[in-house]
């Protein structure tokens, strides 16, 4: 059981129950009464707690000083940029001109909205050197969908509707293949080189008239930046196809490369990672597209456009002329996108450069100093984010969700495990630029304290976590046969 506070915050609500206590007193009916629904749909023994208010705040407040947040504990978690967000973006976002406004408000009482939106698409525009930006869609994924949607339409306006394969690289995001695949295309994995480059010659031979195009996360998930980008972007174009470019990590890259300058033709960037909102927990999320000239007609609706006029600019939403559709209702996740502006007006140019450079300094801090310790199979400098191997614990019978598992007794979250799917027993580990040494020379002891007890007492490691609210779970079996609900014991 859990202790907390004065009570056994392990109890379950229910079990706390005592017959007549109430948390609220219920005030007259001040309404006519009303008929209650059919007789055999009533239930008379509905089994809700009954238990005092401060039960209830002390039971709910002690589960969540128990839970990982970024606000109390290191997140570590490759390529999902698990960073610190200044609360100066959430204010704003909760402002009521904001976070009160309606979508389907007329455009002249929303005119300060709609200037924040297109703002916004001009900001992402220039940071990743593309013209058209779509901010519709929802989420990662859903950026992703609307982009490989973009790139069908545009093979179709040509009247080429050969064009039905779509390469992806074998340490994409699982993601990509799924988008691809609903989008109509036959998927092809395009392997990766000796170095963890896109493979030249594979792409050659995959370089037909059949080529729709190629989805490439750059850095890949493999923390690394293909330094034959150029050239893969040439090769396809060269062959009549596409580029779509999984901006997912571009932490690494802000203010020091733009997708669209490498020969990117559409890409999507994830806000809730490197652009201010929480991300975890399924949302909220956002997954602007961004798009060179020739996709621009096949955007996703709406676009907020503006005119001039004597009295000043006048915005309103637009759709383009081919455009796939509308990808989510109105206009986007608002209140991300407002998270998105305010963390770009905060930082500023140099506060946006900062950002990669420092990302990647502390991801190179912590390979150099685990890399005798923990196989790493790519001895190359990494950018945001390094992946390890737990290969030279795995003889002393210690795998990597060990390791992941120890790593909750220091204190921190687990690195994200056993992906990329091409790096045997891996740990993905990703620092991000809000973390200083001194967290980060505490993981690193804590890894390295790890690996010793992998050696002395390897068991420990194996049955971990000890000190954590709930031991080691059978996850598997949860997730085959998942209990959903509570049911009073009999």
């Amino acid at each position: 059981m859990l202790k907390g506070g004065s009570r056994d915050t392990g109890m379950l609500l229910m079990e706390r129950s005592v017959p007549g206590r109430a948390g609220v007193v219920t005030p007259p009916l001040d309404v006519p009464e009303q008929p209650l629904p059919d007789a055999a749909i009533l239930r008379d023994d509905l089994a809700l707690p009954e238990v005092s208010e401060p039960e209830v705040v002390q039971y709910f407040t002690a589960l969540s000083q128990q839970n990982f947040s970024i606000d109390t504990h290191f997140y570590p978690l490759g390529s999902c940029t698990m960073k610190y967000n200044p609360k100066i973006n959430d204010e704003i976002a909760f402002l009521p001109g904001f976070a009160a406004i309606h979508p389907l408000q007329p455009p002249d009482q929303s005119q300060g909205a709609l200037e924040l939106l297109h703002t916004l698409q001009e900001y992402l525009g220039e940071i990743t050197g593309m013209s058209g930006v779509s901010l519709a869609t929802l989420a990662g994924a859903h950026g992703e969908l609307a982009g490989v949607l973009m790139m069908r339409a545009y093979h179709h306006a040509q009247g080429d509707l050969g064009r039905t394969k779509m390469a992806i690289p074998d340490s994409a995001h699982g993601t990509n293949p799924a988008s691809a695949a609903m989008a109509g295309f036959d998927v092809v994995t395009l392997p990766s080189d000796k170095d963890g480059n896109v493979d030249l010659e594979a792409l050659h031979e995959l370089s037909g008239p059949d080529l729709a195009g190629v989805m490439i996360t750059l850095p890949s998930t493999l923390g690394l930046f293909d330094q034959n980008i150029v050239e893969v972007c040439r090769i396809v174009h060269e062959a009549g196809g596409l580029v779509y470019g999984d901006g997912a990590n571009m932490n690494a890259l802000l203010g020091r490369t733009k997708l669209g300058d490498l020969g990117f033709d559409v890409i999507h960037l994830n806000l809730h990672k490197t652009f201010s909102t929480p991300h975890g927990g399924g949302g909220p999320g956002a997954g602007p597209v961004c798009c060179a000239p020739t996709l621009e007609p096949f955007l996703a609706a709406p676009i907020v456009t503006s005119s001039g006029n004597g009295a000043g600019p006048s915005y309103s939403l637009s759709t383009p002329e081919q455009s796939i559709g509308k990808m989510s209702g109105y206009h986007g996740n608002f209140g991300v996108l407002v998270r998105a502006y305010t963390y770009i007006r905060t930082l500023g140019d140099a506060g946006i450069k900062s950002i990669s450079g420092n990302a990647v300094l502390n991801a190179n801090y912590i390979m150099q100093a685990l890399k005798d310790i923990y196989y790493l199979p790519y001895d190359r400098t990494c950018m945001h984010e390094v992946v390890l191997s737990a290969d030279w614990q795995r003889p002393r019978g210690v795998s990597g969700l060990d390791v992941a598992k120890r790593l909750l007794d220091y204190g921190f979250h687990a690195p994200t495990m056993y992906f990329p799917l091409i790096v045997h027993e891996a740990l993905m580990i990703e620092p991000t630029e809000s973390e200083n040494r001194y967290t980060l020379d505490a993981f690193i002891e804590a890894l390295r304290q790890i690996n010793r007890e992998s050696e002395d007492d390897p068991d420990m490691v194996h049955h971990a976590p000890h000190t954590t609210p709930v031991s080691r779970l059978d996850e598997a079996g949860a997730a085959r046969h998942p209990d959903l609900r509570w049911r009073p014991s009999v």
